[in-house]
């Protein structure tokens, strides 16, 4: 892990036992791969997610969606560290789409885990396009 995380193991270990169990309960029948999420928000509170596949799959929503939705519906607020895992319980990285919806939620300083240690999103995302370019 890069040594500048403000997140300590037990956190980490508590976000990942969170998305190992989030993970468990995707709804992944084409696929088979099941994708579980979990972040800290800055006042403490523990959100996650699944994902949830679709027929017409453009319409599947990844575990990050079900996360910010979990999120929003609880109070809102800023994601501080974030993980994710996939059907064997390992580290995944979100893909493209999930990443500006962290951005969105998290901003550059979100720490998130991944198999190369914890980056920050400005490392994961870097140049994002966020809510200031639209102030404009």
């Amino acid at each position: 892990m890069v040594e500048r995380t403000s997140t300590d193991e037990a956190t980490w270990a508590l976000l990942r036992d969170l998305a190992t169990e989030a993970m468990t309960r995707a709804y992944a029948p084409y696929s088979g791969y099941h994708v579980g999420a979990a972040a800290m928000v800055e006042d403490g509170r523990t959100v996650s997610g699944c994902n949830v596949e679709n027929a017409a799959y453009g319409v599947t929503l990844c575990a990050e969606c079900g996360l910010v939705s979990d999120l929003v519906r609880s109070g809102g607020g800023r994601l501080t560290a974030f993980l994710c895992v996939d059907t064997d319980g390992a580290l995944t990285t979100p893909c493209g789409r999930c990443r500006q919806l962290l951005w969105e939620h998290g901003g550059p300083d979100l720490e998130v885990l991944l198999g190369s240690g914890v980056r920050r999103m400005s490392e994961v995302l870097p140049e994002a396009f966020g809510p200031d370019h639209l102030e404009s």
